[in-house]
């Protein structure tokens, strides 16, 4: 490009974008017969996720769904960009001004273990209980792993960590067929009987569960009817209702 093309594309970029967003409504107005979602996803999202996407399927059999599971930064980067409709993930600890974060539920970091576990019978652990046993830890960036960092920072605690990994199916396959613990969402392992979710009882232990949309942007019926259909699962329902009875 020549320097006046360099200077000229971000614009051009930003019309065709706005063109492809004007024919989108034009669609979207006339029925939801036809048309593509875009969905980021961070990983501990994926129990909470599957029952609305099987209801959702069913409903809109023409709608086709692009699901995209990213780290948390990736997918607020993607979002500005246009590139999803909206990002499921928790609340990031930082903020930025042209996101807006909704609330759908409140959940709680937890030490993961299997059910044979010395912890199983335990409700609850302390960050210090920790500290006995080997841990598995979601890699740096992952929003499990950033709310245990912050968790855990300015405090004389001493881990074991035997190994990071960014799959959350691989540290759960290790943490059920070991006596490993790994620390995730509470709502991250929803459903699943295969492991315990002890609750580590320490202030800042809470985490929330968002729907982020790209602020003053027009959002799709299908968009909207999605959120809908996932407010009202059982998943989320579950969790609110957890939450509330503590």
């Amino acid at each position: 490009l020549t320097e006046a093309g360099r200077e000229l594309l971000p614009y051009a970029r930003k019309t065709l974008k706005d063109a492809e967003m004007c024919q989108a409504r034009m669609d979207d107005i006339n029925s939801m017969a036809v048309g593509t979602l875009n969905i980021g996803v961070t990983y501990s999202f994926g129990s909470i996720l599957s029952e609305t996407l099987i209801t959702f399927m069913k409903q809109y059999s023409r709608i086709k769904l692009n699901i995209f599971y990213k780290p948390m930064a990736e997918l607020m980067d993607m979002l500005r960009d246009r590139s999803f409709d909206f990002v499921l993930a928790f609340k990031p600890l930082t903020t930025r001004d042209d996101i807006d974060s909704h609330v759908l539920f409140d959940t709680h970091l937890s030490a993961i273990v299997r059910p044979g576990h010395p912890l199983a019978d335990c409700d609850s652990v302390s960050l210090a209980d920790l500290q006995r046993y080997e841990l598995a830890l979601p890699s740096c960036g992952l929003q499990a792993r950033n709310a245990f960092d912050s968790l855990i920072s300015g405090r004389a605690l001493d881990y074991k960590v035997r190994i990071e990994l960014n799959e959350v199916n691989i540290l759960l396959k290790l943490v059920k067929n070991t006596d490993i613990v790994t620390v995730l969402s509470e709502a991250t392992v929803y459903g699943d009987n295969q492991v315990r979710a002890l609750r580590i009882m320490d202030q800042g232990n809470n985490m929330t569960g968002c729907i982020h949309t790209l602020r003053n942007s027009y959002r799709k019926r299908s968009a909207v009817e999605f959120l809908k259909l996932l407010s009202e699962s059982n998943a989320v329902l579950e969790r609110r209702n957890s939450w509330i009875n503590g």
